[in-house]
């Protein structure tokens, strides 16, 4: 064969096998063709991508007068060619949608290419295809309509499930074609299932405990356990913390010290006497609307006032009234209904059903608190809430408020709600301009939710009534994904502050709908919900990712392995506390300033108020958990920031999860963690043990489990090398981190030796990793 012929064959060979792979994807695709195209899950997020730009819910960008979202605009005729319409149910070729998608002739082909939007792949345009052929049929958006509650599925492998939830996940596991991991080891279990109930890693008589307990119940009598233990509350508040934008000063350039903390120590009681999610967000919407409000329930609506508040002269009071209105109101949103409510503050919301006069009808509720923009500058004790507040006395928190941790004589006050007598006039406020009043409008919800009827009352007492009826589609699947977001590291749906248009679909739709069903019909009940998660096999899966699962499911989405996940900003700082022994475990009370970098408040500050310099905490209150630790809103603490925690700026119902080389820094000199490294070590060599058993006993403490052989001699020869190179100056120079007393007794290059190992172990990315 000559040259030019070889090189001719070897070109229609290529184009032969592209086409046959090609052939290969397309059928490929057409097996993971749904029976019945749903607009919901296949079309509307195609739509959502490539179409609504130019054909949706924004009027000020719409194009030819077609709207996609709407089935009424969607099957009328063309505005510019009245003989044409975008889509004729049953008729792909009659539409103009399909045409236009499909066709090849780039002058008609959408999305066009001046849109920057990327064309529809074959198989989106197959979906679209079968949709129309199966009548173009519109749905209401999924998180719009009221969860039901499905039947059980049933699944081939009965041995694996252990609760109602396996059967759901199950299911699309055998759908998939993948098998479920085996349950984790008991080690690594105890592990993941005590921080993520209480925060805290084991203690050693737990872990032997468990590891003895051969009854088929004992890792249910380990969970009970922990659920029943005060850290349980302490844990659960940490993200209702984030989601209430709790902080200890007040905000923007003073940035001066607020006493809200009591409002802290109520969320970590309601959630340790398990008061339903109903009453738990009532007290917080209305607490002081109930009649007869107690001063529990009073306290409890400091969740509406731990917003940003300004102390600086000269400010325009009304505008900043409204932002806190505007605060209260999107939050109200994003906590409670998941939905970005906010995108209709100064117009119509471009991609969900929500008008900007019915993002108003929200503030209206909100609009009455008997408050003003600028209170007073910056001052002593005075300023430290704002009114309307509430005065806590030694003698409430001795009868009434028992949870309250108030250790001083000092008058406590906490800001609170309180309406004033004469409801005040809510208007429109164009393109959200303050001052710019438009219509006059009465409070209300967004009928796309459910309609705001004259049954309830026009308050907060009302908007909370209307959350928790049973129509209602959000409130009970917005919790319940908020929960176990914080379990399997993130939610049934991914976007957890986001159920609308542009949000993400639910991984399991029918398994989030039978859990809000099963979590309303079953009293609101947090611990029931929290421990059937935890009991389920799902989450009591291993979280080995082999490499064929990570190829088919990198994410994990269909949760064929167990949650693996480095720890939150403060549990970081816990678990370290905790291991050496070190840890403050007394719940509640004000927040405290631990070490930190000098010079960051005082460079940051105007330089008034009692937060204008850092002033460190001394004693106990040194190792006392990370949630306790100060939050200055405009700088947070250091080395909680670097772990991703929230700043609190407004309300934040997922974190961002990062890896950088910062992270690695803070575990290698910052303080806590080195003076915990050197307590444990001093603690270890009192003991009459040989290094070998020191090393394994800090290893169970720090990692929760027992080192396998290669670990522990890698320890241990560690330790003898360190030994033999340290030099006295050097370990006497190691050795003076942090303020908790070294003993006088130990040698001290042996007490340095082994804290560098001990600090090594706090180095290893399984520490701080629930695996």
């Amino acid at each position: 064969m000559s040259g030019k012929y070889y090189y001719l064959w070897l070109i229609v060979a290529l184009f032969v096998l592209y086409s046959v792979n090609a052939c290969r994807s397309g059928s490929d695709n057409a097996e993971q063709m749904p029976e019945t195209v749903s607009y919901n899950f296949n079309i509307r997020p195609i739509l959502s991508d490539k179409c609504f730009k130019c054909h949706g819910p924004d009027a000020t960008h719409r194009e030819a007068g077609l709207r996609l979202d709407l089935p009424d605009s969607a099957f009328k005729a063309l505005k510019d060619n009245p003989s044409a319409h975008a889509l004729v149910p049953g008729n792909p070729l009659q539409s103009e949608v399909f045409r236009r998608v499909s066709t090849k002739d780039t002058a008609e082909q959408m999305p066009p290419a001046s849109s920057n939007l990327k064309k529809l792949n074959p198989y989106e345009v197959s979906l679209i295809e079968k949709w129309i052929k199966q009548g173009a049929k519109y749905e209401k958006h999924w998180a719009f309509v009221p969860p039901k509650s499905y039947s059980i599925p049933q699944v081939k492998n009965t041995a694996w499930p252990k609760n109602q939830i396996d059967n759901f996940v199950l299911q699309k596991l055998e759908q998939n074609d993948i098998e479920p991991n085996p349950e984790a080891d008991k080690e690594r279990l105890l592990k993941r299932v005590a921080l993520d109930l209480t925060g805290l890693p084991p203690s050693l008589q737990m872990m032997d405990g468990f590891l003895a307990d051969k009854s088929p119940n004992a890792y249910e009598k380990i969970v009970d356990q922990l659920m029943a233990s005060p850290q349980y509350g302490e844990k659960m508040t940490l993200h209702w913390l984030d989601v209430a934008r709790y902080a200890d000063s007040h905000g923007y350039q003073d940035d001066n010290y607020r006493s809200q903390w009591p409002w802290r120590d109520w969320v970590i009681h309601a959630f340790n006497e398990n008061l339903p999610y109903d009453k738990f967000i009532t007290w917080q919407l209305a607490g002081d609307q109930i009649p007869n409000a107690t001063k529990e329930q009073l306290l409890a609506t400091g969740f509406n006032r731990n917003h940003k508040i300004t102390e600086e002269g000269g400010v325009i009071d009304e505008e900043y009234r409204v932002s806190y209105v505007t605060d209260r109101t999107n939050t109200f949103g994003k906590a409670m209904l998941g939905v970005t409510l906010e995108c209709a503050h100064c117009h119509d919301h471009k991609y969900d059903p929500f008008s900007q006069k019915e993002y108003y009808e929200v503030f209206a509720f909100f609009n009455s608190v008997k408050e003003v923009g600028i209170e007073s500058v910056v001052g002593g004790p005075e300023t430290y809430a704002k009114k309307p507040l509430m005065q806590i006395s030694n003698d409430d928190v001795k009868k009434i408020l028992t949870f309250i941790n108030k250790q001083d004589t000092d008058k406590l006050i906490v800001s609170i709600m309180t309406d004033s007598t004469k409801m005040r006039p809510t208007y429109i406020l164009k393109r959200g301009n303050y001052d710019a009043h438009g219509v006059e409008v009465q409070p209300g919800t967004p009928a796309s939710i459910l309609p705001f009827t004259s049954d309830y009352p026009k308050n907060r007492l009302g908007l909370a009534e209307w959350l928790f009826n049973k129509k209602n589609p959000l409130a009970a699947r917005v919790f319940v994904n908020q929960v176990w977001q914080e379990f399997f590291g993130k939610g049934i749906v991914k976007s957890s502050g986001d159920f609308g248009m542009q949000g993400d679909l639910p991984s399991h739709p029918e398994l989030l709908d039978w859990l809000s069903v099963d979590f309303r019909d079953h009293g609101w009940n947090i611990k029931r919900l929290v421990k059937r998660i935890v009991m389920s096999a799902t989450y009591r899966q291993s979280a080995v990712a082999t490499p064929e699962k990570l190829k088919n499911d990198p994410d994990n989405t269909l949760l064929a392995r167990g949650p693996r996940g480095r720890l939150p900003a403060e549990f970081v700082r816990d678990l370290v506390l905790a291991s050496s022994g070190l840890l403050n475990r007394n719940i509640g009370g004000p927040s405290v300033n631990p070490y930190q970098p000098p010079g960051l408040w005082e460079n940051a500050t105007s330089g008034r108020g009692q937060l204008a310099s850092y002033k460190q905490v001394h004693g106990p209150n040194l190792y006392r958990r990370g949630m306790y630790t100060l939050i200055k809103r405009t700088v947070p603490p250091a080395s909680l920031g670097i772990f991703d925690a929230s700043n609190r700026d407004q309300c934040e119902v997922k974190r961002l999860r990062t890896n950088t080389p910062l992270q690695a820094l803070v575990m290698l000199n910052d303080p806590t963690v080195l003076e915990s490294a050197r307590v444990l070590a001093a603690k270890l060599l009192q003991e009459s043990s040989q290094p070998k058993d020191k090393i394994v006993k800090a290893f169970r403490l720090i990692m929760c489990r027992h080192p396998q052989e290669k670990e522990l001699a890698i320890l241990t020869a560690y330790y003898q090398d360190e030994l033999k190179s340290m030099k006295k100056i050097d370990a006497a120079k190691l050795l003076t981190v942090g303020e908790y007393p070294v003993p006088a007794n130990l040698d001290k290059v042996r007490l340095a030796a082994m804290m560098k190992v001990v600090d090594a172990m706090y180095n290893l990315e399984e520490a701080i990793t629930k695996t």
